[in-house]
C-alpha cells in the first residue's frame, strides 16, 4: 500500500453508528434476560403448592436475600441454563464490539499522528529551501 485515504470525519461517523448499535444490542440482551426471568417464574414447578417453597431459618444480615427460595421448575432450570452457556458468548461478543470500536479509534489517531509528522516534516523541509537558489536557476535574474 502506497497511500492511506482515511477520512477521520467518517471514521468517527461510523464509531457513532457502531454504538448506537452495540446500545440498542445491549439493550435487547437485557430484555432476554428479563424476559426469560419472567418466563421462568411463568412457568411454574412440577411440586405441589405447599412444597413450592424451601422455608429456612436463620438470621439474615439486612439487605441480603431471605433464606427461604421458591423451588425451581424443568422449564426455569432449562431457561436459566440456557442463558449460562451462552453468556461466555454474548461477552466475547461484547468485547468484540469493544475492541473492534477502539482499535478504528486507536489507527485513526495513529493515521492523524502520522499525517502531522509528515505535514511538518513537509514543512522543515520547505524552510530549509534558499530561495535565492532557486532564483538563480534556469538563468533568470
Amino acid at each position: 500500500m502506497t497511500a492511506w485515504d482515511i477520512k477521520p470525519q467518517g471514521v468517527q461517523g461510523q464509531l457513532k453508528v457502531t454504538g448506537m448499535h452495540a446500545g440498542d444490542l445491549e439493550k435487547a440482551l437485557t430484555a432476554l434476560v428479563s424476559d426469560m426471568a419472567e418466563a421462568a417464574q411463568a412457568a411454574g414447578t412440577a411440586v405441589p403448592g405447599s412444597q413450592a417453597q424451601t422455608p429456612l431459618q436463620g438470621p439474615v444480615a439486612p439487605g441480603d436475600a431471605p433464606l427461604s427460595q421458591k423451588a425451581t421448575g424443568p422449564v426455569a432450570a432449562a431457561l436459566g441454563e440456557y442463558l449460562r452457556k451462552r453468556q461466555k458468548d454474548l461477552k466475547a461478543t461484547a468485547e468484540r464490539i469493544e475492541a473492534a470500536m477502539l482499535g478504528a479509534v486507536e489507527a485513526t489517531n495513529a493515521y492523524v499522528e502520522g499525517d502531522l509528522e509528515a505535514a511538518k516534516h513537509a514543512q522543515d523541509a520547505a524552510k530549509t529551501v534558499r530561495l535565492d537558489l532557486l532564483k538563480d536557476v534556469g538563468g533568470h535574474r
